[in-house]
């Protein structure tokens, strides 16, 4: 077993790679004021932007679903990777060399699993390439040069070739340290008679990568007549490879994607090369599956779901391109973009038809020009015979529904009066109140109408928030009561702006937070050193707040109160004060009502002296808070 790493080093990978590079790899960021970023949670499904990252303090936070933590947080959860694989794969970004504890530095054979199988994929992958180039390799070569792809391309997208033979690359594998049980939970080697044989023999190999950049898996095209398998065959479902979470390109294609806000879904490999290679940088593809929900959290995370978004899906014009068609349609309204269909000429797909007619020829073809629900309902009214009443309702009654779907009030009521002259019904009123009458249902049964507003502590304000979402306990994330507020405005000075509240903050006990959620993030403010501590270094000051938290609700809400934004307008010394004096007044008020409240119980009999000694505790208390009200932050 590998040590513990050095605490050092975690630090230093920590502060080495910035939060919002990271984050920027996963989904697309955009300014929310104050220096930190938003966008679309990766962890839950959203319409409207709660997550943000605060690059200066190093934290993430979801206001929606409450994950948050910092960059090492992000990446297990968003990778499922253990906390020492995540630390490796961001030292090996930043050129770390981390030192272990226990058995020096670490053996590549005792790390982390996932780790190990994108190493394997890694080295697999240039393997395959260097392959490429060789006499056997010939025939890959060839190939590809009849779809217009040379050797420059080759390498842009790191194709490869898997030699014939039965074990070439298992060898070389195990060669490199890795074991049989390895080889074979990464899909790369599959077991044979005796022991592991390579997966992919005599094809040519495509890697495939996730968002951020590592190989987890392969597509291989079958090259050979007497190859009896399938044309395409891709890597099995493995720890690191789940095919409808991938989409071949998304690592070359993200960046022009989210500038853009269009994406353009093919349906393969060679697409995918040919768009690129004539301009359309932003295509994408699938990798041996339907294009569908997991698919679209990506594109939607990149796309950040404005309005002028547009997805263009270019699907063959056969049945099964129809029929892919018609069920990308199906997930529509799960994207807030525009959804169009391209169909190129004589069915070709952007490589044949970029080899018949060039690289303009692929840019046409992808302006977006039909949309999705438009093409969905042709095909539709084009199986029923519109020449008898019964045919033309039963096309109504199924396209009706369609149109009921399509997001823009004023888009759907065009194109019920198109319906109408489609299927040759006079009565055009008829269709469009047929189809606001269905989109009122389906709103009616699945939309439940707007979203409850959130406040800043995720919640639906002024009712309870739904199982499994909940933050720390207590009223204190409604926000409705003005103490609740100033009290999480003074915290969150004390984690964002430790200068402007310290000497006085540490003075403050957890007691004078009346919420209990405030209270224990205040404790674990003490426990860090206190906010003079943040003054030096803010982000090593937060990651000792988080690590001193009781809990994963309390570390989540000092996350929270870290990233989210002041509700000030200018945030100086005079804001810091009046929160510092307005936390403090109200503590001295609600302790003179309970000493008020044992004066009167000691007044019926009690004892004098002590009597005294409360009586003058109660004038102490009235006088300083009198001189608070008087003289703000002077007094305290």
């Amino acid at each position: 077993m590998a040590g513990r790493i050095n605490d050092d080093d975690v630090k230093a990978v920590r502060d080495a790679v910035p939060i919002d590079a990271v984050v920027s790899e996963y989904l697309q960021l955009r300014s929310a004021g104050g220096g930190n970023l938003k966008g679309l949670c990766p962890f839950h499904d959203e319409k409207s932007p709660s997550f943000q990252v605060s690059p200066s303090k190093g934290l993430f936070h979801c206001f929606g679903c409450q994950e948050g933590g910092d960059t090492i947080a992000f990446v297990m959860k968003i990778d499922h990777l253990s906390f020492s694989e995540t630390v490796e794969r961001l030292a090996a970004r930043a050129g770390i060399t981390l030192r272990y504890e226990e058995g020096g530095y670490n053996p590549s054979s005792q790390r982390g699993e996932r780790t190990r199988l994108v190493e394997a994929h890694r080295i697999a992958a240039r393997f395959y390439t260097e392959q490429l180039g060789s006499p056997e390799g010939e025939i890959g070569r060839k190939f590809l040069a009849e779809r217009g792809f040379d050797q420059a391309a080759a390498e842009h997208f790191e194709v490869g070739y898997s030699p014939a033979g039965w074990d070439h690359l298992t060898r070389f594998l195990r060669g490199q340290g890795f074991s049989d049980r390895e080889l074979i939970m990464s899909g790369i080697s599959q077991d044979g008679r005796r022991g592991p044989i390579d997966r992919f023999r005599g094809r040519l190999m495509w890697p495939i990568r996730d968002i951020s950049g590592d190989v987890v898996g392969f597509g291989a095209r079958r090259l050979r007549e007497d190859d009896n398998g399938p044309k395409y065959l891709n890597t099995p479902e493995t720890p690191i490879y789940k095919k409808s979470q991938v989409l071949y390109g998304v690592d070359l294609a993200k960046k022009d994607i989210a500038k853009a806000s269009r994406a353009v879904v093919v349906e393969g490999y060679t697409d995918v090369m040919a768009c690129h290679l004539a301009g359309v940088t932003t295509a994408i593809a699938t990798c041996g599956t339907a294009f569908g929900g997991d698919h679209i959290k990506i594109l939607r995370r990149l796309l950040m779901d404005n309005g002028s978004a547009r997805v263009i899906f270019t699907f063959d014009g056969d049945a099964a391109g129809q029929k892919a068609a018609l069920r990308a349609f199906e997930d529509d309204q799960k994207f807030a973009a525009e959804t169009y269909i391209a169909i190129a000429p004589d069915g070709m797909d952007p490589c044949e038809l970029r080899l018949a007619k060039g690289d303009t020829a692929v840019q046409d073809l992808v302006e977006p020009r039909t949309p999705l629900f438009e093409f969905a309902i042709r095909q539709i009214v084009a199986r029923y015979d519109l020449e008898v009443p019964a045919g033309r309702a039963a096309a109504l009654d199924e396209a009706a529904p369609i149109v009921a779907r399509i997001k823009n009030s004023a888009s759907q009521h065009e194109v019920a009066v198109q319906l109408a002259g489609m299927l040759g019904i006079l009565d055009t009123q008829f269709v469009v109140k047929r189809v606001a009458q269905l989109a009122r249902w389906a709103r009616d049964r699945g939309g439940r109408g707007p979203a409850q507003a959130q406040g800043p502590g995720g919640q639906a304000q002024g009712a309870a928030a739904p199982a499994g979402r909940r933050g720390p306990a207590g009223p204190a994330l409604y926000l409705r009561n003005p103490v609740y507020a100033t009290e999480r405005e003074l915290l969150k000075l004390a984690l964002q702006r430790p200068e402007l509240v310290t000497p006085a903050f540490d003075a403050y006990e957890a007691d004078e937070f009346t919420a209990p959620p405030y209270a224990a993030v205040r404790a674990c403010i003490d426990e860090a050193g206190g906010a003079e501590q943040g003054c030096a270094d803010v982000r090593d000051y937060l990651s000792r707040v988080r690590e001193a938290a009781p809990d994963d609700s309390v570390r989540k809400l000092v996350t929270e109160l870290a990233v989210e934004v002041f509700r000030g307008k200018t945030i100086d010394e005079l804001y810091a004060g009046q929160q510092l004096v307005q936390v403090r007044i109200r503590a001295v008020d609600r302790r003179i009502q309970d000493v008020t409240s044992a004066l009167t119980r000691l007044g019926t009999g009690g004892d004098p002296q002590q009597y005294a000694a409360v009586q003058n505790e109660l004038w102490v208390l009235q006088q300083y808070g009198q001189a608070l009200r008087n003289h703000g932050v002077a007094a305290l």
